[in-house]
């Protein structure tokens, strides 16, 4: 069973759903914040789409034209494509895999930015931060508004928790080098003068 991408994982699981095509695949994904957990540009969930099918994961039900529109191709589950989409859920829930994210590795290099410029920049990222955590709380409150059961929405909470956390991080960390206590040594060489 070949391993399924993040992306691959939401469409199967819009799918399980109903049958649909892959430009209503990718309307629903933005419409749920779906891409706020996984990657969503059109080119790949159509690739996506088709990589799926070449494993017999979905197959092809129909295809319909509307007006001069591209001809659509509804795709539904196959027996297969639920199977590996239920053993990679429980393979994720049950095991940690790190992912070696870019922010640590800029993090542990920092120290080549002068300080001042460093704070600037971490400013920076704790305000896209407070925003990505409104747009978040927005999410999280049209769904609870709309009675949406919680089991289907508790990503953008748990991605809330962990975005919550870097900023908190962050913003501590600034306050540390701006006080001094976190020392912070300067890198630029003096200009030679001729």
């Amino acid at each position: 069973m070949a391993e399924l991408t993040p992306l691959a994982m939401s469409v199967l699981a819009l799918l399980n759903e109903r049958p649909m095509h892959a430009y209503e695949m990718y309307q629903l994904l933005l419409s749920r914040h779906n891409n706020r957990i996984v990657k969503v540009r059109p080119g790949s969930l159509y690739h996506t789409v088709e990589r799926l099918a070449g494993q017999t994961y979905v197959r092809a039900i129909g295809t319909e034209r509307a007006g001069n529109r591209p001809e659509r191709t509804t795709y539904e589950i196959t027996p297969e494509g639920s199977a590996a989409l239920t053993d990679r859920v429980e393979r994720g829930l049950e095991s940690f895999a790190y992912e070696y994210p870019v922010f640590p590795v800029v993090l542990s290099e920092a120290h080549n930015l002068e300080a001042d410029d460093a704070v600037l920049r971490l400013r920076r990222r704790v305000g896209e931060l407070d925003d990505w955590l409104a747009d978040v709380d927005e999410a999280i409150g049209l769904a609870r508004g709309a009675g949406v059961p919680e089991r289907y929405w508790m990503a953008a909470d748990y991605v809330r928790g962990q975005v919550a956390a870097e900023r908190d991080w962050i913003a501590a960390t600034v306050e540390r080098i701006e006080s001094k206590d976190l020392e912070w040594l300067s890198l630029r060489t003096p200009s030679k003068t001729t």
